[in-house]
């Protein structure tokens, strides 16, 4: 949608606003500002507006945040999954983890303030549901549905600090400190990966983390 805004010494009517115009311009500052930046009056100005002009649309900030949160969970492609549990799980919490990498904002926003997102709450019902088809009892799939939550909440925020770090050093043309510059003797095996650090611990193993807590919290056959 494009953004409205007043230019210096414009007369005329103020931008108009409405709620999917509100949530968009939130959007926007939560995917280039972070959810540290997200405010109503920071919103107001991305919209050319102000703070007053967007409570007659939306209660306040949390409001905004359930909104938003709402917008994109209802927008996760639906599709098909596996009719075997194991496999079910395994391709409902890589969904899971994808749709939430394309927003990282999303997973700042739940590990500081957990809210119920309903439109997201399908997601969760699949993931232990498939857990207790395989097996487990209620209390063993809540569990497994736990352990998951927690990877992909620590994998995506530990992805949005090492994405916001790199950002400042290119930003400043400053360089991070190497693995290869460690002392040899006392941590070889470190040293020796040297300028592969970086490489090896950027790649994408998602899948790889989630099959092996799938695989090892579910019971035996």
């Amino acid at each position: 949608m494009p953004r409205q805004t007043d230019r210096p010494g414009k007369v005329g009517r103020p931008p108009r606003l409405s709620q999917e115009a509100i949530v968009a311009a939130a959007d926007q500052v939560l995917r280039t500002e972070g959810a540290d930046s997200l405010s109503m009056r920071r919103v107001a100005k991305e919209l050319g507006s102000t703070p007053m002009a967007l409570y007659h649309h939306v209660r306040d900030k949390d409001e905004l945040l359930l909104l938003l949160l709402e917008s994109h969970a209802q927008h996760i492609p639906q599709r098909e999954f596996p009719d075997d549990p194991r496999e079910r799980l395994l391709e409902v919490a890589c969904t899971l983890y994808e749709g939430l990498a394309e927003r990282l904002w999303i997973i700042e926003v739940l590990a500081s303030d957990p809210v119920v997102v309903p439109a997201a709450m399908g997601m969760v019902e699949m993931i232990i549901a498939a857990a207790v088809d395989y097996g487990c009892t209620v209390e063993e799939a809540v569990d497994v549905y736990r352990a998951i939550w927690y990877f992909i909440v620590g994998d995506l925020l530990v992805r949005a600090s090492r994405d916001r770090r790199r950002a400042r050093l290119a930003a400043t043309s400053s360089t991070e400190a190497g693995i290869d510059q460690l002392d040899r003797t006392e941590l070889p095996t470190l040293a020796a990966i040297g300028d592969k650090w970086v490489e090896a611990t950027s790649r994408d193993i998602h899948r790889k983390g989630l099959a092996a807590i799938v695989n090892g919290l579910l019971p035996t056959p």
